[in-house]
């Protein structure tokens, strides 16, 4: 499963990088606005130091809600740099948009999804990525895993190239049972990636070690 770090944050990104594990990021106007970042020029710039930063795909999404407007920053955003993969929202004109991109060989993120049916109409219009909301739809009470499953196996029914990116991950459990139930991808916070880190038996197993140790004459 690749990771993704959900983020519009430098360091952030650097330090998940840093780590070895990173293999994209994904980001969002909210996200943007977080960090303090506006303006177009701004968020253009941002988006060349984000792709600077990690060596895999990262997710631009477009402002506009209309066919022309999409393929228009879609474009602009996809000349910046061969890692970045244009972030389209799951209405009408965005599926036209990505049937219009994926002609282009211009590569796509389907994003705010919330059901099997909105999953399937992204990977027929060729979809790169899928990005169902795991987290806000268990923030309603309903199964977000269940959701994952769905597309899983639709996608494996007929041989579907698009992938789940698992979005929307809240904690460190997400991130385990999106891989149990073979999500392609999950994006999420950085914590909810070094959460994967901590075990209290390793923990007491490290300490108990460095203990021992301390009677060895090195």
């Amino acid at each position: 499963m690749k990771f993704f770090i959900d983020t519009a944050n430098l360091d952030q990104i650097k330090e998940a990088q840093a780590l070895g594990v990173l293999d994209g990021v994904t980001t969002n106007p909210s996200l943007m606005a977080k960090e303090g970042i506006t303006g177009k020029a701004n968020i253009l710039k941002h988006y060349e130091a984000i792709c600077e930063c990690v060596d895999g795909d990262v997710s631009a999404e477009v402002i506009a809600t209309d066919f022309e407007g999409m393929v228009k920053e879609g474009e602009e955003l996809a000349a910046l740099n061969p890692q970045i993969v244009v972030k389209l929202p799951m209405i009408a004109d965005g599926v036209k948009a990505c049937k219009y991109f994926a002609d282009k060989g211009i590569r796509t993120n389907v994003t705010l999804v919330f059901s099997a049916g909105q999953a399937l109409l992204a990977a027929k219009a060729g979809a790169t990525y899928v990005s169902p909301f795991l987290g806000r739809l268990d923030d309603i009470s309903t199964d977000g895993l269940n959701l994952i499953e769905e597309i899983r196996q639709i996608y494996d029914n007929y041989d579907f190239n698009t992938q789940i990116l698992a979005a929307s991950i809240r904690h460190t459990m997400h991130v385990i049972n999106c891989a149990k139930i073979g999500s392609d991808v999950m994006t999420g916070p950085l914590s909810s990636i070094e959460g994967l880190l901590k075990h209290p038996l390793t923990d007491s197993g490290l300490a108990k070690f460095l203990e021992d140790a301390k009677s060895f004459d090195l």
